[in-house]
This record gives C-alpha cells, sequence and structure tokens, in this order.
C-alpha cells in the first residue's frame, strides 16, 4: 500500500515564549504518516533550517486536554488561555515552550484519525519491512 498519500500535514504557527519578550512566531508543520502510526512530528521552520520532534499522537491529543507528558516533551492547555495548547520541548541544549491554538492541533489529529482510528495503529505496522530495517543495520 502507498502510505505517501495518506500522510496528513498542516501548516501552522507556533509562538515561542521567553520570558520577558513578546511571543515570537515560528512556523511549522504537523505531520502524520501512517507508516509511523503511533507517531506525529512536529517541524519547526527556523533561520536556521528546520527542526523535527517526533513524539507519540496520543501524548499530542491527551495534552490538549490534561498536563501529559514527562521528560523531554510536555504538553498541556494553557492556563491563561484556553484556546492555546502549550508544548514544551527539552534537549541538553536546552528548552523551548511553544504555544499554539488547540483548534488547529486538534483538527490536524482529527485529519489523522481519518488516516488511522485510535486503536488500529497496529494494523498499520508492516512487521517484514520493520524486520528488513534492522537486518540491513546489522549488515
Amino acid at each position: 500500500m502507498n502510505n505517501e498519500n495518506l500522510k496528513v500535514t498542516t501548516r501552522t504557527t507556533f509562538q515561542l515564549l521567553a520570558p520577558g519578550a513578546a511571543p515570537a512566531p515560528v512556523e511549522a508543520e504537523l505531520v502524520y504518516d501512517p507508516e509511523d502510526p503511533y507517531a506525529v512530528a512536529v517541524v519547526f521552520h527556523t533561520g536556521s533550517g528546520r527542526v523535527e520532534w517526533m513524539f507519540a499522537r496520543d501524548l499530542l491529543a491527551d495534552g490538549l486536554l490534561t498536563p501529559s507528558g514527562e521528560g523531554d516533551i510536555l504538553v498541556r492547555p494553557a492556563s491563561d488561555d484556553p484556546e492555546r495548547v502549550l508544548v514544551e520541548l527539552n534537549a541538553p541544549t536546552g528548552f523551548a515552550i511553544l504555544s499554539a491554538v488547540a483548534e488547529d492541533v486538534a483538527a490536524f489529529l482529527d485529519s489523522s484519525y481519518d488516516v488511522v482510528q485510535p486503536g488500529e495503529e497496529d494494523l498499520w505496522i508492516d512487521f517484514d519491512r520493520e524486520l528488513q530495517k534492522l537486518v540491513s543495520t546489522i549488515d
């Protein structure tokens, strides 16, 4: 099956939040690829290129309603604006807190559910292909 035509991509603008500074817009894409049915990617377009973060689709969905995640990625509703969701990214080189329109994120997730329903992700995994990838890295 050609899953390329089933990929869901939504362009949006996040706001980079920093103490004592006005929010700075960061263009981004939310990407869902059924070849990795449990994951979503956020691709940020920065002055120095593209920065991609991948995490669980469930984490993004849960974070629209309640604080979710631990470690590198936290997603939660914005306490001061119910129409926004916060994504906190932690890396060894630093961290960022970004704000997005919750409705945009929810619409993206709904589009991903049109491709792969929650709970049916395992039906989309091509175990033979994944095994071949593992074997090819050993050679």
